[in-house]
């Protein structure tokens, strides 16, 4: 009988990246440097620009962005809501110091508005699930 060794851990997709997250909440084999989801901060960089152009009068709803950006306003009205993230939220996207397991999909799900909360959703070591009551 060939000996064993059973180790719980848990796969997270990253973009074209697997990462594996030990119980612990650590990465194995985890890089020193902050990596940085591009994909995450275009989205809120985006929030943040649609939100400054609506306060200005550029735009007046979410049909006007997507009409001028040749997007559906769905997905307006998904990024526009990252403008309301939790500045430490933020800072973590953008500094690449997020957990692993935090995602785009992640974001584009119902999230509360109270900024402890998202923070206790979105800074998390373990993943929450998170459920609009």
């Amino acid at each position: 009988m060939t000996p064993t060794t059973e180790i719980t851990m848990n796969f997270y997709r990253r973009g074209v990246k697997t990462i594996i997250i030990k119980p612990d909440g650590s990465r194995v084999l985890e890089r020193k440097e902050a990596k940085v989801d591009n994909s995450m901060v275009k989205a809120i960089a985006r929030g943040f620009r649609w939100q400054r152009l609506m306060l200005d009068g550029v735009y007046n709803t979410i049909y006007d962005i997507a009409e001028k950006e040749n997007i559906s306003p769905s997905f307006v009205s998904r990024i526009s809501r990252l403008e309301t993230l939790s500045p430490r939220v933020v800072e973590a996207i953008v500094e690449g110091k997020h957990p692993p397991h935090l995602t785009m999909k992640d974001l584009f799900k119902p999230f509360p508005v109270e900024w402890v909360l998202q923070e206790q959703v979105f800074l998390s070591l373990t993943p929450i699930e998170w459920t609009d009551q």
